[in-house]
């Protein structure tokens, strides 16, 4: 069987994976610090919220391309938008499918940022789209590289990737940075899935882009901390009536979950107030938002290796968000703090 060129090829497991495994396979108790499900990181949510699921709505289909105009109407509310801005979608991976198909033709070009999550590669792929990276630079603080923003702009350059704050470093971009990228007029996505967990923002930070970006998202995964809900949003700067055409031929968004959100929504105080306890309570300094703090090191690979064989210790290597130095580790916030604070403590004794 002859498989797409999209596909990416040679597969195969790293050191740290192939350690990893091994010591599960041996029964090892490992101290995992990449910990960052909410519903496994013991987030306690309320007896009975699942009941709004079971609304005699959710019996009726309605083929809506955008999503129920219910469930759109109540994130026009919280966005203070036009109900015709909000696209439904089941997640913010779809999201970017979804936009990646409206701008951008086979072999096009998005701009992302490095180091950042590493699932743009294969949303790119999949839609026949290349990616371009312009660097961050850390200097008491991150900051956009703009030359390579330049270096890497062409005639087939179709968006700009903004995940604001980013994913791991936390930071938000900067008033002038916004001010900067505007100039370019290429059209931005700003992805805000963590925009809500704020420990030590900087003063001249933009916590949002609603209503500048063309595009804005956020999604239930993280505002409540319900990954398994699938439901996600699209916030546009103007109305998109051409995204209907792909909305419609897809139809993903389920109806229990659009029924159900504006009671899921209401666990959100609940729900950030605990992730936001356990952040603070973790965060080493110098993280301005999200659930991961960037540790240095001196070099990630033999470090994260070392602390799982020797410490029996999970931490993430930079290298697996695409950071393009060796010194980096990154752990998650959202791990329970007396785990977290024993996995620090192995890691200053290797």
């Amino acid at each position: 069987m002859k498989l797409s060129h999209r596909l990416p090829s040679g597969q195969h497991q790293n050191r740290l994976s192939l350690l990893l495994k091994e010591k599960r396979r041996a029964g090892v108790q490992v101290l995992d610090l990449t910990e960052s499900n909410p519903t496994h990181a013991g987030i306690v949510y309320p007896p009975g919220f699942l009941a709004a699921l079971a609304d005699d709505r959710a019996l009726l289909y309605e083929p809506e391309p955008f999503g129920l105009p219910a469930a759109r109407e109540c994130i026009a509310r919280e966005y203070g938008v036009p109900y015709d801005r909000v696209i439904m979608t089941a997640s913010t991976s779809e999201a970017y499918s979804w936009i990646f198909k409206l701008l951008c033709d086979p072999g096009d070009e998005v701009l992302v940022p490095r180091p950042s999550y590493p699932l743009f590669e294969y949303l790119a792929r999949l839609e026949s789209v290349e990616v371009r990276h312009y660097g961050l630079f850390y200097d008491h603080g991150w900051f956009i590289d703009f030359h390579t923003i330049e270096r890497a702009l062409n005639e087939r350059t179709r968006v700009i990737v903004l995940v604001n704050p980013n994913n791991p470093t936390g930071h938000f971009i900067r008033r002038h940075e916004l001010d900067r990228l505007r100039e370019y007029g290429v059209p931005i996505i700003s992805d805000e899935v963590f925009a809500d967990y704020l420990i030590e923002p900087a003063p001249d930070r933009v916590l949002t882009l609603r209503g500048i970006a063309d595009f804005t998202l956020n999604g239930l995964s993280k505002l409540v901390g319900l990954p398994q809900m699938k439901l996600a949003w699209i916030v546009t700067r103007d109305a998109v009536p051409e995204m209907e055409i792909i909305a419609d031929t897809y139809l993903s968004v389920g109806t229990p979950v659009q029924v159900a959100l504006p009671e899921l929504l209401k666990l959100r105080p609940l729900v950030q107030k605990q992730i936001m306890e356990r952040i603070r309570a973790n965060s080493p300094g110098g993280v301005e938002a999200g659930w991961y703090a960037v540790l240095p090191v001196s070099d990630d690979d033999e470090t994260t290796c070392a602390l799982l064989r020797d410490a029996d210790t999970l931490v993430q290597p930079g290298y697996f968000y695409d950071f393009e130095s060796s010194n980096r580790i990154v752990v998650s916030l959202l791990t329970p703090p007396e785990t977290f604070q024993e996995g620090l403590a192995r890691l200053r004794r290797l």
